[in-house]
């Protein structure tokens, strides 16, 4: 016959002391015990293997040269000037890409009606994107959980706007083409997007954000939809590639509107 020998407190005094330990974990901010799991241990040979997911955050705004996703950072903490010189289609289509990132898009605009299929599709409100007459942008009231992105189409000499960059809103300004005002824009730009231009325009272009020779050679044969993006001196060629989606709603890459 087994026998089974106890050298602890047993009935009403073994309970007594179990709740008085609880007490004291409560107290000492411990909580009560969970389960519990081996620990997950990698040995140092097995480090080399472990990857991570992990990439840029933002709107994709078209492939570069080895076809891997180009990125465009758009909400950000600290404001953010864009200047895109280029056609409307690209900017339509990183509008439509920020909305859907969650950010609220307003558009600054002398021809809202080229926008009005674009907010149809977005969905217009506070939430979604709206359209605004020049010089008629209201605060947006820009935060971390409401990022905004303002794009301001107002031609060839767009006024300074009311609405500027501050933190969680970048502007995105488009220049259809080289103006008397895209040097100081380019001065105030973080980055700078350039569609295909006149052989005048690239040599100017070339001048002022020192473009390499082939750059400069490149940019008045750019296929429609490919940008040559700058940023300091980090120059990156884009090819837009449409969803099926975007290319019904706007219809194939262009360069002119």
């Amino acid at each position: 016959m087994a026998v089974t020998t106890s050298t602890g407190p047993t009935g009403p005094e073994a309970g007594t002391r179990s709740a008085a330990g609880l007490r004291e974990r409560l107290r000492a901010g411990f909580g009560l015990l969970g389960p519990r799991h081996p620990r997950h241990t990698l040995s140092l040979s097995q480090v080399d293997a472990l990857a991570l997911p992990v990439g840029d955050d933002g709107v994709v705004v078209g492939v570069d040269a080895g076809g891997r996703p180009a990125v465009l950072g758009v909400n950000r903490p600290t404001p953010f000037d864009i200047l895109f010189i280029g056609g409307l289609w690209t900017a339509q289509v990183m509008a439509l890409r920020a909305a859907a990132t969650g950010a609220r898009v307003t558009v600054e605009t002398g021809r809202p009606g080229h926008w009005a299929q674009v907010v149809q599709a977005v969905g217009g409100g506070q939430s979604g994107m709206t359209v605004h007459d020049v010089g008629r942008v209201p605060p947006q009231g820009a935060s971390a959980m409401s990022p905004v992105l303002v794009i301001r189409d107002c031609g060839m000499r767009p006024p300074r706007g009311r609405v500027t960059s501050a933190p969680w809103q970048s502007v995105l300004t488009l220049l259809p083409y080289l103006s008397p005002v895209a040097p100081r824009l380019m001065r105030q730009a973080g980055l700078t997007g350039i569609q295909r231009v006149s052989p005048d325009e690239a040599r100017e272009l070339g001048r002022v954000m020192a473009l390499s020779p082939a750059e400069v050679e490149s940019l008045p044969t750019l296929p429609d939809g490919m940008t040559l993006w700058c940023a300091d001196r980090d120059h990156q060629y884009v090819m837009a590639q449409p969803t099926d989606a975007e290319t019904g709603l706007l219809g194939a890459p262009r360069r002119m509107d």
